[in-house]
């Protein structure tokens, strides 16, 4: 309920900007991650397989793979149904789906979306995958809890992974004392910190990124400034670090 989707959604038109082929993958049971992209709720991958009797030869890139503003594509994983099943095991057969279509290693960048309620292996099954975590937060307890769970689940990911945090956002927060003394006691990049915005908000109520809703309203160009700011650090392949909790 912080914005990581809203922030995801921004950072990969961002990074389309800068002339990137991007992917995002919802890995929300909710599966609205994509919805400012897409303008809709699109199907998921474990919909579709279950429609198909999980059969992948009859499944094609079209009826998973949805385009979305800026030219960012769009998958949403799905979930299993309330207290059933695993979500990793959407993750899972969402890579594997997606590598039988080859269109998994199509895209310069792949973007995860995931909920921050790690203590759930399975919800962290995409750092499996990932070359770098970036964690979105505000400056509330509550967040920066979640954020600290998700920190100790990188450290034990990079033991057997390549993976490293790459450091992180602060979400529509005026202030940023708490945020401030959490990297004082466990060092860690702050990426970008934006600022208080109610237009952040509203777009995902809208159901449109920050970049379309520029183009009606051209006093939001500062904001967009913030999420190629993000992009261009991912950009540069910061080396990252294995955080301590």
């Amino acid at each position: 309920g912080i914005g990581k989707s809203t922030t995801s959604c921004n950072i990969s038109i961002a990074l389309a900007r800068r002339g990137e082929k991007v992917l995002q993958i919802g890995c929300d049971p909710k599966h609205d991650s994509t919805f400012t992209l897409t303008g809709f709720l699109i199907p998921t991958i474990i919909d579709t397989l279950q429609s198909k009797d999980y059969h992948y030869e009859d499944i094609w890139s079209e009826d998973v793979i949805h385009k979305g503003y800026g030219g960012v594509d769009c998958v949403e994983a799905g979930g299993p149904p309330a207290g059933a099943g695993c979500g990793g095991y959407v993750v899972g057969e969402t890579v594997k789906l997606l590598k039988e279509l080859n269109a998994f290693y199509e895209y310069d960048i792949i973007l995860f979306d995931v909920l921050g309620d790690v203590v759930c292996g399975g919800f962290a099954a995409p750092l499996n995958y990932a070359d770098y975590c970036v964690i979105i937060t505000d400056n509330g307890f509550d967040a920066l809890f979640a954020a600290n769970r998700i920190t100790a689940s990188i450290r034990e990911k990079a033991r057997t992974h390549p993976l490293r945090l790459a450091g992180l956002v602060g979400n529509r927060t005026s202030i940023r004392d708490l945020i401030n003394k959490y990297v004082e006691a466990c060092p860690m990049p702050v990426i970008e910190v934006l600022p208080l915005i109610e237009d952040i908000r509203v777009s995902r109520v809208k159901g449109k990124t920050l970049f379309e809703m520029v183009g009606s309203e051209p006093s939001l160009n500062y904001v967009c400034e913030y999420y190629l700011d993000i992009a261009d650090q991912i950009l540069s392949q910061p080396e990252g670090i294995v955080p301590k909790e």
